[in-house]
């Protein structure tokens, strides 16, 4: 890197030296890599405010219920049960992450983060329209209260709420569905205090992220920029200033050769740091609080351009890359989070095929160990607990495999409905003869609207001699 001092890590760009806050008016971005965070925002947004009411045989295409502690993704039900399987996902998402960083740095930040998406592509854009580009906004914040004044700020802080209280709708949609959250909206209000109590609170926070917190949230709140100093390499991918080619930085002008006088590419214009919606000087090197958002590079090439000269003085490249003229490359820490991300999504893969519509539990009912029917038959008594995640509801009836006994329910049929969990009791009655050494394996088919739906294994108690 250069000569230059790093003081300026000593202190975030957003606080002065008393502590209060510098408030970031960032230019409105334009160029190549800005239209394409625009397509890829636009299509998330849409799969965002989409994805709770699409259905999949009937069910929502995801949902996480934490109240009732039912979570539905792509339409398939997953229960408290079925927890092991959302530990094995976690820590797949955790090496994701970190594989993700150590090559692409933060560009999850910039181009695929909720907080940015909404704030770059929604709530800026509506600040935009109402007060202006940055200049503009800087000129109308310092000029005394009028009419003029009140009606912006009034309708900008009106809007940033409508849009909260949307995100705030769609947020609960993914609790507690589209059907609960409907009722919620047309019904007595009364009836749903805690529903519309949640909503106003959603949508408070939201809209106090969103209008005051802004880019607080990427350079301070959030954990994932922190991580950045530990997860990143020489070899990561970053948004990059080359230094060896910008280097000395001299303003523009027409009638000499950079070159031949000793100039960098660098005009030292300014515009990298006037787009900058963290308030960071790209040039200073690689920074926590960069969300690689692209937008110093659009206005750096658009500056190239302009005076003529080569594009990508700011660029996706790595450090290793900047200082020594060379392409990226993967390093052994790369090629092990891969191997092992790989492995753990095969792992999750298999987990999410091969799980069960049905859980069934069979135990042996406390208290009673066996029970003498008769001279020659002997019983247990069992504990059946049942889980069904279908849609569909079913009555269970169970069959003993084999035919050196009999299995008889304490009630003739065990209801369950669907998207339910429910218990009961049955009998199995076998002759002493066929028990051996005390205990004798037994399998019982559970049936479902006469259907099989699984087979459990469980153990018949009878004299040890």
């Amino acid at each position: 890197m250069t000569d230059q001092s790093e003081q300026f890590r000593d202190k975030l760009a957003t606080v002065n030296e008393k502590g209060k806050r510098i408030w970031i008016y960032p230019k409105k971005p334009k160029g190549a890599f800005f239209n394409r965070r625009k397509i890829t925002s636009y299509i998330l947004l849409l799969i965002l405010f989409g994805a709770p009411h699409v259905k999949i045989n009937g069910l929502p295409l995801v949902m996480f219920n934490v109240i009732e502690r039912k979570f539905i993704i792509f339409g398939k039900i997953f229960w408290p049960q079925d927890f092991f399987i959302f530990a094995v996902a976690m820590i797949t998402g955790i090496i994701f992450i970190t594989l993700f960083t150590i090559i692409f740095g933060r560009l999850f930040c910039g181009w695929v983060c909720p907080q940015t998406i909404f704030m770059e592509m929604v709530f800026r854009r509506v600040e935009y329209l109402i007060e202006g580009d940055y200049k503009q906004q800087q000129a109308l914040n310092k000029k005394p209260w009028d009419a003029g004044k009140i009606f912006k700020k009034s309708l900008k802080h009106g809007i940033f709420f409508g849009i909260s209280f949307l995100i705030a709708n769609t947020f609960l949609a993914y609790i507690i569905g589209p059907e609960k959250l409907w009722e919620i909206q047309t019904e007595n209000p009364m009836l749903h205090i805690r529903g519309l109590v949640s909503l106003l609170i959603f949508s408070l926070v939201f809209y106090g992220v969103f209008a005051f917190l802004r880019e607080q949230v990427c350079t301070t709140i959030c954990p994932y920029g922190r991580l950045q100093g530990v997860l990143l390499d020489s070899n990561s991918i970053i948004v990059a200033y080359d230094y060896v080619r910008g280097e000395s930085r001299a303003k523009f002008n027409k009638k000499e050769d950079r070159k031949a006088v000793g100039k960098g590419d660098c005009i030292d214009c300014g515009q990298c740091v006037d787009v900058c919606p963290t308030g960071i000087d790209i040039r200073n090197g690689t920074q926590l609080e960069c969300v690689n958002c692209t937008a110093c590079i659009d206005a750096c090439d658009f500056m190239m351009e302009k005076t003529g000269q080569e594009r990508g003085l700011i660029r996706l490249a790595s450090e290793e890359g900047i200082k020594n003229s060379t392409p990226l490359t993967w390093n052994k820490r790369t090629g092990f989070y891969t191997v092992v991300l790989i492995g753990l999504m095969i792992f999750l893969s298999i987990l999410i095929v091969t799980r069960k519509d049905f859980e069934t539990t069979v135990t042996r009912a406390k208290g009673v160990v066996q029970k003498s029917v008769g001279k020659n038959q002997l019983i247990n008594i069992y504990d059946i607990n049942l889980v069904n995640k279908t849609t569909d509801a079913y009555d269970i009836t169970l069959k003993l495999v084999g035919e050196y006994g009999k299995i008889d329910l304490v009630k003739n049929v065990i209801h369950l409905d669907e998207q339910s969990e429910t218990t009961g009791k049955f009998v199995v009655t076998m002759d002493k003869s066929k028990i051996k050494h005390g205990k004798n394996k037994i399998e019982i088919e559970v049936y479902g609207n006469g259907k099989l739906i699984e087979t459990k294994e469980t153990i018949f108690m009878g004299p040890l001699l």
